[in-house]
């Protein structure tokens, strides 16, 4: 099973509105993950069996997706994103927390334990 992506309609939606990030509120049911990513960065590739391994322990807890920035300028231009990959850790009490590159799949879970739960 792996990470749904998202086009900027299905994360305004299902994450929050990018337009005005100073004032963002989220809109999802649980905590969520959202990967920044591009088709042609390396680090971005090695990150998805990661991500599709998380997605299942933390199934029913913690909702994972995936926006392709080459697809979805706006998202990029709207979180300042000038690294791939770029994720987004969105809490379920609103918050948001940016994380650049690349990390192992113990530091990332870890990181959800931490941030989202």
């Amino acid at each position: 099973m792996s990470v749904p992506h998202l086009t900027t309609a299905d994360y305004v939606q299902k994450v929050g509105d990018y337009k005005n990030v100073d004032k963002w509120s989220f809109k999802g049911e649980r905590p969520c993950l959202v990967d920044f990513y591009t088709t042609w960065c390396v680090y971005c590739k090695n990150l998805n069996p990661i991500l599709d391994d998380l997605k299942k322990e933390f199934a029913g807890k913690v909702d994972f997706y995936k926006v392709d920035l080459d697809k979805e300028p706006k998202l990029e231009e709207a979180y300042n994103i000038r690294t791939v990959p770029t994720l987004l850790l969105c809490r379920a009490d609103g918050s948001y927390k940016q994380m650049l590159g690349t990390v192992s799949k113990l530091e990332l879970k870890n990181i959800i334990e931490k941030e989202l739960l």
